[in-house]
């Protein structure tokens, strides 16, 4: 859960709204279906300042492209690495 204020994504308009379209189109499938049990989200912890937001998951989005000579497996497998070695809970 975010320590800060949030603006949930189905209330979302104008600048905030354009830039999680605009990072969600870059996301896998996959990525559109939220996880079970889990209403926070990293994402909703940035929606107070729509540029920043629009940045920081755009390059994740990227990082994910499966134009990548990674598989989302061995994506999936550096990502739960980092979180693990930072005490991430997402």
């Amino acid at each position: 859960m975010a320590w800060v204020p949030t603006i949930k994504r189905n209330t979302a308009e104008g600048a905030l709204l354009a830039a999680l379209q605009a990072t969600q189109a870059l996301y896998p499938p996959e990525y559109a279906t939220p996880v079970a049990g889990l209403s926070e989200s990293i994402v909703e912890s940035h929606t107070l300042f729509p540029e920043v937001l629009r940045h920081a998951f755009s390059a994740f989005g990227a990082l994910m492209s499966p134009e990548l000579p990674l598989s989302r497996r061995e994506h999936e497998m550096i990502a739960t690495m980092v979180s693990a070695t930072n005490g991430c809970f997402y």
